[in-house]
Parts: structure tokens; C-alpha cells; sequence
């Protein structure tokens, strides 16, 4: 039986999340909020005035908010079409090797942000930062999932918010550190720090067992076989394992061979609905405001609050130690509530919490109203690591299937970067131009967009085999099917000895006739003559 260090099994799976998913999204949180604690430092405005916004007023102070924004936000252009570059990589270089293959283009971009002095170099390493980090985004994701048992996969997944929350208190501590020295290393350290937390991830990966289902789906059934043996801490020739391969395999033959090109159709698959369930569900984790929040917090409280800049970057490191504290209510309660109840309560609670906000930092001069303001952003906080942070990464890669399941989560990272670069780079100008009143644009999206097309939707995957999933819409027939097939197939479902939901559609194909599952199929002999 094939060993990792003597880990199977459950040991495996944990293992799998503390040696590289948790560096991998340490990295993330640390990058996406690095950069906004640097804004204000001295060397790095004398460096690169041309993004200062604290020491000048008028036009000029506008022009500068935009040239800010492009470059915070240059990090997540990259990132998208490093998403976008796994639709043509991810199968072909199979998910370890694509991580790799990320952090060593990551580790590039840190070193020339890192030893900047000319404002065009800055742009190309944050570019190419994004660049790799963008192709480790859209690929663990899906390693994880490929991993993980169907009854805990929720729970090892949702982690994946607890580091990257985890990764945004490092950054912001650091910066707080480093803003009391004078010189480049006030700025410079920060941004090299990031090499650490790659470095890991690049040694570590090979160590791990490769996804089993990328391993079916390139013909590799032997390697795979004792992949998901390891995983399920079972034999071999266990029974279990020639089931879940048959499983995977018919999984294929049901969706197809699918391409880039084919997830803009439909087809008995479903492939196009589920895309844009995927790419939505990441586009609403960026669109919710958390960004506005994320990057530019230090801001928020210098600019709306007034409250002096030790104290703001006090502020924001302490929020993101909140949203870590928070972290593990999703994780725990995912697998017994379900992914659409959590992205259900996210949406609503980030949406009361920026209205408030925004009626709060309305008032800057009334201590009571700033008080309840950075109240409402520490619970703004709660609701979003809660129902979207670690959970959009989750869903993505579960209602994709198999056949296109590097493409799809490939487009909705992209969707993530995409805006993700949309709100960081337009929110310098909205604070500008809009001031308090930019915080409803984020209300009207968490209640209008966000809320009501998960409820109509979504449908939910909790517990369920990933390649049960794929019956949900296989019988789906339109957009609104989905929500209506889950909950019946769901109700008839059956748990194996792990606890996975096996639906019982899944186990026709692969036991009896199709169209029909066991249990009727046995009722029919027990009626024959």
C-alpha cells in the first residue's frame, strides 16, 4: 500500500491542507492586502510619487487616485489571465505541477517588486506576481476538492478562508512593524516576505499524492487506484476503490470530453449553466465590498474616520485577526447547514452591515456614529468569511464537473480577478467623487444581486460525491431546475460508511438499468413472475 511519510487516510487529507493548501492561502491573503498598508509610508511615497494622495489636493489628488488604483489593482490583472492560462495548462501539466509552476512565476514577481526604484518596475513584478498566483488560484482549489472525502470536504475546504485571513493579519502586522523604521525596508521587506510562503508550497507539493480523478481522466487508472487506496486508507483491491474509479469513469463518459469551447454550451451536461454558477458564485465574493474593505481599510479609518494612521493600521490588523477568530463558524457549520443557507446569511449580513457604514462615516465629527462604523466593518467581516470567502472556491470546483472542471473553475477565478481588479481599481475614484454614499453601491448588490440569484440558482452540493453532483444536472432542463432537482434527489440519497451522499441516480449507471436506481430495479424483480 502506497504511503505518504506513513499518512492514509484521514492523516492524509489533514496533511494535504497544513503543507500546502495553508501556505498556498497564507500567500493569498498576504498578497491581496499588502499593498494598501504601503500607501501612506513615506519612502515608498518619495519613491513613487506618482501614487501619493495624502500630500496634495484638487485634480492632481484625483489624478493620482486613479494611477493608485491601476497599481494595487495591476496585481489582480495579472492574476486573471494567470487564471485564464490554466484552461490551456491545468490538464496537461495535472495539478501539482501547475502549482509549481505558479509559485516560481510568483516568486519572480516578488523579487522585482521587491527591488524596485523605477515606477514602470513596480507595475511588471506586481503584474507578474499576479501572473503566477493567479495560476495557484485556480488550481488547489480543485486539487483540495479532487482529495477530499464528500463528508469533511467542506469543512478542509472552508479552511482555506481561515489562512488566507490568517495571511491578511500577517501583512497587516508587519506593515504596523515596519511603518515605525525610515528607508526602503519599510516597504521593501514587506514585499519580499512573500518568497517564504512560496518557497513552502514549491517544496512541499511534490510530496503529496496527485489529484485521483486528473489521474483517471489522463488514462492513469493504476497510479490512481492507489491514490484514492491512500485517501480512503483501504486496500488496494478493495471493492470501495474499483466502484469510486468506475464512478469517475462514468462520470466521463456522461459529461463528455470536454473543452474550453464546450462550457459555453449547454448540452445534457449542462456545462454552460454550471459555468456561470461558478463564475457568479466567485463574482459575488468580489463584488460584495470586501475588497473596498480589504485593501484600502487603512483608508477608511484615516480618511472617513479620521482617526490618526498608528491607529487605523492598529484597526486593520485587528480586523483581520476578527476575521480569522470567525473563520472556523463556516468551517464547522458548512457540512451541517449547507453551502446556499451560509451564502444565503453572507449576502444579507454584508449587505445590512454597508448600509450602515455608509450611514455611519456620513457623520466623521460624531464619536458615537465612527464607533459603530468600525463595529460594522468587524461584522461585515463575520458575514463574509462565513458564507463567501473559502466557500466560493469550495462551490466553484464542485458544480463543475470532471471532464470540464480545470476550464470552469479556470473562467470563475478568472471571474474573481477579474472583479477583483474592478472594484480595487475603481475604488479610489469612488471615495473620491462618491464619498460616504459608495458603500450603498455594495448594499444594493449584497440584497439585489447576490441574495436572490443564490436562492433562485444554486443548488446545493452538501455531502454529496462530486460525481453526484453531476446528476443534479443531467436531470436539470433550465436555469431554475437545478435548486428543484437537488432538493429531491438529495431527499433520496443515500450515505456510504464515510458518510459521502451517494445520489441514487449516481448508482444506476454503474449497477443496473439506466433511468431507473436499485431500489426499483429490485421492486421490478421481486414483482416479476
Amino acid at each position: 500500500m502506497q504511503q505518504y511519510f506513513g499518512l492514509r487516510g484521514r492523516a492524509l487529507n489533514n496533511a494535504l491542507v497544513w503543507a500546502v493548501i495553508m501556505p498556498a492561502y497564507l500567500l493569498f491573503g498576504y498578497n491581496n492586502g499588502v499593498a494598501g498598508g504601503l500607501l501612506d509610508l513615506p519612502d515608498w511615497i518619495a519613491t513613487f510619487p506618482q501614487i501619493d494622495t495624502i500630500n496634495i489636493t484638487g485634480s492632481k489628488q484625483a489624478t493620482n487616485s486613479r494611477i493608485q488604483g491601476t497599481v494595487v489593482a495591476v496585481y489582480t490583472l495579472g492574476a486573471l489571465f494567470g487564471a485564464l492560462s490554466c484552461t490551456l495548462i491545468g490538464d496537461r501539466l495535472g495539478r501539482k505541477r501547475t502549482i509549481m509552476l505558479g509559485t516560481v512565476v510568483t516568486s519572480i514577481g516578488s523579487i522585482l517588486q521587491a527591488s524596485s526604484f523605477a515606477f514602470a518596475q513596480l507595475i511588471v513584478g506586481r503584474f507578474i506576481t499576479g501572473l503566477g498566483f493567479g495560476v495557484i488560484s485556480a488550481t488547489a482549489p480543485n486539487w483540495q476538492t479532487e482529495c477530499s472525502r464528500a463528508g469533511h470536504r467542506g469543512f478542509v475546504v472552508m479552511l482555506e478562508g481561515l489562512f488566507i485571513s490568517g495571511g491578511l493579519i500577517i501583512q497587516a502586522w508587519i506593515n504596523f512593524g515596519l511603518s515605525f523604521t525610515t528607508g526602503g525596508v519599510s516597504w521593501r521587506f514587506s514585499l519580499a516576505f512573500s518568497l517564504f510562503f512560496t518557497i513552502i508550497v514549491f517544496c512541499s507539493v511534490p510530496l503529496w499524492p496527485e489529484s485521483p480523478r486528473w489521474l483517471i481522466k489522463v488514462g492513469r487508472l493504476d497510479e490512481a487506484r492507489h491514490v484514492l487506496a491512500a485517501l480512503d486508507d483501504v486496500d488496494i483491491d478493495n471493492p470501495l476503490i474499483a466502484q469510486e474509479v468506475r464512478e469517475i469513469e462514468i462520470s466521463l463518459e456522461e459529461t463528455g470530453k470536454g473543452t474550453f469551447r464546450d462550457i459555453f454550451r449547454n448540452g445534457p451536461g449542462r456545462f454552460a449553466n454550471r459555468a456561470f454558477i461558478a463564475a457568479a458564485t466567485q463574482c459575488f465574493q468580489q463584488m460584495s465590498g470586501i475588497n473596498v474593505l480589504g485593501y484600502y481599510q487603512t483608508t477608511i479609518f484615516r480618511t472617513f474616520l479620521g482617526l490618526p494612521s498608528t491607529t487605523a493600521r492598529i484597526l486593520t490588523a485587528t480586523v483581520f485577526m476578527w476575521q480569522t477568530l470567525c473563520a472556523p463558524i463556516g468551517a464547522y457549520t458548512i457540512d451541517r447547514l449547507g453551502r446556499r443557507k451560509l451564502m444565503i446569511f453572507g449576502a444579507a449580513g454584508m449587505g445590512m452591515c454597508m448600509a450602515l457604514i455608509a450611514g455611519c462615516t456620513s457623520h466623521p465629527t460624531n464619536h458615537t456614529a465612527v464607533h459603530a462604523a468600525i463595529a460594522f466593518i468587524y461584522l461585515f467581516s463575520t458575514f463574509f468569511v462565513t458564507g463567501f470567502l473559502g466557500l466560493a472556491f469550495l462551490y466553484s470546483s464542485e458544480v463543475a464537473p470532471l471532464s470540464v472542471r480545470t476550464p470552469i473553475t479556470a473562467l470563475s477565478t478568472t471571474s474573481t480577478w477579474l472583479f477583483n481588479f474592478t472594484v480595487v481599481e475603481a475604488t479610489p475614484t469612488g471615495f473620491n467623487s462618491l464619498g460616504f454614499k459608495y458603500f450603498i453601491i455594495y448594499a444594493v448588490i449584497n440584497w439585489f444581486l447576490i441574495l436572490p440569484t443564490v436562492y433562485f440558482f444554486f443548488p446545493e452540493t452538501q455531502g454529496l460525491h462530486l460525481e453526484s453532483v453531476d446528476e443534479i444536472f443531467l436531470e436539470s432542463k433550465n436555469i431554475f431546475d437545478p435548486v428543484r432537482v437537488a432538493k429531491r434527489l438529495r431527499a433520496s440519497a443515500v450515505r456510504d460508511a464515510d458518510g459521502d451522499m451517494h445520489i441514487t441516480m449516481g448508482q444506476k449507471h454503474v449497477n443496473g438499468e439506466k433511468g431507473k436506481s436499485m431500489d426499483e430495479q429490485t421492486e421490478q424483480t421481486d414483482e416479476a413472475p
